[in-house]
């Protein structure tokens, strides 16, 4: 499966790298790919990750979920 979500308070090369591995963290994410000049995140996963895993472990980073 693959999920894009949109993420608030990124600024830098730095923010990409503690978000992308703060998502592929969660158990059953197979890769994320996280964009600066886009400000989101495509994540592929198992059918077992769901929105609220992904936004909780951004969350965790301390990044918000837009969209």
């Amino acid at each position: 499966m693959k999920t894009t979500v949109y993420i608030k308070g990124m600024s830098c090369e730095h923010c990409v790298q503690h978000v992308a591995g703060a998502i592929n963290g969660i158990h059953g994410v197979t890769s994320a790919t996280v964009s600066l000049k886009d400000k989101k995140a495509v994540v592929e996963h198992k059918d077992g990750v769901t929105l609220d895993h992904i936004k909780a472990a951004v969350a965790e980073a301390g990044y918000e979920v837009t969209g």
